[in-house]
């Protein structure tokens, strides 16, 4: 008999588990401020423990993930497990690498890769591990001669001016530096890296255990996915940050994480740091507005098409769906999102919430005559703004989803936009275009490793199209008015077929030929290149547009007053990609009525979900063996069973994926690498009493190691606590 949970029930248990939620990405020099809540839920350290500028420190085993051509721009985060440099992160954080390395003949993906010793580890060209060195408040410093009657764009100016000259200063001795603006403008902080350019692959399960559920469990609890990959990092033989050389030695690291295999249970403390890359806490209730009735359903529409497309080609031939599994990810991973953020939206009543903050807004800044001239314009500045603009954003959104990441044909010649201009002057130029040339040809090795031709028309075709029949003519890129329209009567496939017959981004033979004798005619008459030419003037001009100075300023003026109608709330900036802190306990949850949500999954519930015709749900027969045997070794919890995944009350968004989950102590206890459905919502409302983080537990993943892979060797390298 199910006992049905009454609504005033339900809404004391959301109220009772609201304390515990764990809202807030804070900057690590800041942390002393929430030192006594964090001490009341669990935490045994100090704040000097996470952040120290002269001795080593939490803050020294966390990574940014990111690449050679985007400094800073990390798109997952990691964490150091031992002496030798190395370093845990999600199997979705290094899908892209393993995928890199994957071959018909050897399908890491689908087998998994087990280095048994380091000169088996693979390098990965591209791949950069950052660790923060020192961050600064330097809002002074920028502000420095910026008064309230400057104009936006004479403020702007002088603040890029102010912050790049910090940086420049800061940048020595090998160190990148970055000045990241907190609170749309109303603070600067100054961040120093150390970034590591010899990154290899160490380890990382088959997809059956490292990608398991698929699409159809992402974002979803309950999950039972062995979501981690092992990567080293190395340094040149002097200590120092260097390019790949087999002559190069592991990182030896100022501080990594012991490893606990003392488990987890409810009410523990769990703290996570990393990188997450966005979120928009701040966001009135029009651009929330927008996001559900204008970019979201947009969004999910293109990618949908997208995704069948692939799929239909990666089911009937193994080879392209190793050379798309990674751009397959990339893509499903933010569809379901976006379905998701909708849901929450409107089933939290984000919105709602959002007005009645405005509403509070205006009466606290038309209270006082001063604070009305200062702020009384601002929201019915950022309202306007949003009005005016939806046309322009759903145009940007389908620029962005279905050109720029629709077709390849018409993002790689990109990197030969600015090559065009040096072609211009052969021999004035000849330095230039050499060194130009060679890197451009590194890219085309890599981008034609993983291209189809064929995939890549019927993309070019579906999503060109899609974009050609929406937009209105004032976006339309000119060569799709002369050409699609004019000359071939607006027949798609007959105008792919026409660019993908002349170009020469669609074969390699044909690009790299034309790279050792590159030609400017040649390139300006190349169908495929003068398509990406118009389609970046249509950028330009869609980015050009829109956000007003009187917009920027309003939405600066919101957040300022907000901190000023709110002095004894502890605020915290939003996530853009630098390192924060999230705290909170390990939590079970109430999603609706009449359902209640475990704070942990076992190996059980995977052996439950198995599904031998489906691949998303395929169970390797050793990891079978292993669970009828309940052979868990030191594992296995003290229940018996083996944990997969725990959920914890943590803030985390995209970029966080691949965060370390530290107990009290500073001990690892898992791999944060998901949110929950119910709470999609959060990146814009954090849900206080449902929003969770999915982390994989760190037994599950010595267990895979050990029990599963036999890599003992990389056990035997970390600091085990019992």
């Amino acid at each position: 008999m199910i006992k049905r949970i009454t609504t005033v029930l339900l809404l004391l248990l959301l109220i009772f588990n609201s304390a515990s939620a764990g809202e807030g990405m804070w900057l690590l020099s800041l942390i002393g401020k929430n030192y006594e809540q964090m001490k009341a839920q669990g935490f045994k350290l100090t704040p000097e423990d996470i952040y120290n500028v002269n001795h080593s420190c939490i803050k020294d085993g966390i990574g940014g993930l990111g690449k050679a051509d985007y400094p800073f721009g990390f798109f997952c985060s990691s964490e150091l497990v031992s002496s030798k440099g190395l370093v845990f992160t999600n199997h979705h954080c290094g899908f892209e690498a393993i995928q890199s390395q994957s071959t018909v003949e050897h399908d890491y993906l689908k087998d998994g890769f087990w280095a048994k010793k380091m000169t088996e580890e693979l390098p990965i060209e591209g791949l950069r591990i950052s660790y923060l060195v020192r961050m600064e408040d330097v809002t002074d410093k920028v502000l420095k001669g910026i008064t309230d009657d400057m104009s936006e764009e004479d403020r702007s100016a002088a603040i890029a001016k102010a912050s790049k000259a910090i940086e420049d200063l800061a940048a020595v001795d090998g160190y990148g530096a970055s000045v990241k603006t907190m609170f749309e403008g109303n603070q600067y902080f100054l961040f120093v890296y150390i970034t590591y350019k010899d990154i290899r692959l160490v380890g990382a399960p088959p997809s059956a255990v490292g990608k398991f559920g698929g699409d159809t469990d992402n974002w979803m609890w309950p999950r039972h996915t062995g979501d981690f990959s092992i990567f080293r990092v190395y340094t040149g033989p002097d200590g120092k940050p260097a390019e790949y050389d087999a002559k190069n030695i592991a990182l030896k690291p100022k501080h990594y994480f012991p490893v606990s295999l003392k488990g987890v249970k409810k009410d523990d403390f769990a703290m996570i740091l990393g990188f997450p890359g966005s979120t928009e806490r701040y966001l009135t209730s029009f651009g929330v507005a927008q996001n559900l009735n204008v970019t979201n359903p947009a969004t999910v529409e293109i990618r949908d098409l997208k995704l069948k497309t692939m799929k239909k080609f990666m089911d009937a031939d193994h080879a392209i769906k190793i050379q798309y599994a990674a751009k397959y990810a990339q893509t499903a991973n933010y569809w379901k999102y976006f379905i998701g953020q909708s849901k929450g939206i409107r089933n939290l009543h984000v919105i709602a919430e959002k007005q009645d903050l405005e509403k509070q807004f205006l009466d606290w800044a038309n209270a006082d005559a001063a604070r009305k001239a200062k702020y009384g314009w601002v929201l019915d500045t950022i309202k306007a703004h949003y009005d005016k603009n939806k046309e322009l954003a759903l145009a940007k959104t389908y620029l962005f989803e279905a050109l720029f990441q629709g077709g390849e044909i018409i993002m790689f010649p990109t990197n030969l936009y600015r090559f065009e201009g040096l072609l211009k002057d052969m021999e004035g130029n000849k330095d230039l275009i050499a060194k130009m040339s060679a890197k451009i040809k590194e890219k085309a090795k890599e981008y034609f490793k993983d291209y189809n031709v064929n995939v890549d028309k019927q993309l070019f075709i579906g999503l060109t199209k899609m974009y050609y029949d929406k937009m209105p003519d004032a976006y339309l890129p000119n060569e799709l008015k002369v050409m699609l329209r004019k000359k071939f009567k607006g027949n798609m496939e007959k105008y792919a077929n026409y660019v993908f017959s002349k170009t020469i981004f669609a074969d390699s033979a044909k690009f790299m030929a034309f790279m050792d004798k590159p030609n400017a005619k040649v390139l300006a008459k190349d169908p495929a290149f003068k398509l990406t030419k118009d389609v970046i003037t249509v950028y330009f001009a869609l980015t050009g547009g829109g956000s007003s100075a009187s917009f920027k300023k309003a939405r600066r003026l919101f957040i300022d007053g907000l901190m000023k109608m709110q002095p004894d709330k502890l605020f915290y900036p939003d996530a853009n990609s630098t390192i924060r802190l999230t705290y909170g306990t390990v939590q079970d949850y109430y999603p609706r009525d009449a359902v209640h949500y475990s704070y942990f999954t076992t190996l059980k519930g995977i052996m439950e979900k198995e599904d031998p015709n489906n691949d998303e749900f395929i169970v390797p027969a050793k990891l079978k063996q292993l669970y009828e045997n309940k052979d868990y070794g030191q594992y296995a919890d003290a229940d018996g069973s083996l944990h997969v995944c725990f959920l914890s009350t943590n803030d985390i968004t995209g970029g966080n994926s691949g965060s370390v989950v530290l107990n009290g102590n500073g001990e690892v206890i898992g791999i944060a690498f998901d949110g929950n459905w119910e709470a999609m919502s959060g990146d814009i409302a954090f849900a206080d009493a449902i929003q969770r983080t999915i982390d994989v537990d760190i037994r599950y993943v010595l267990f895979i190691i050990d029990k599963y892979a036999g890599a003992t060797n990389l056990i035997d390298e970390m600091t085990l606590v019992k």
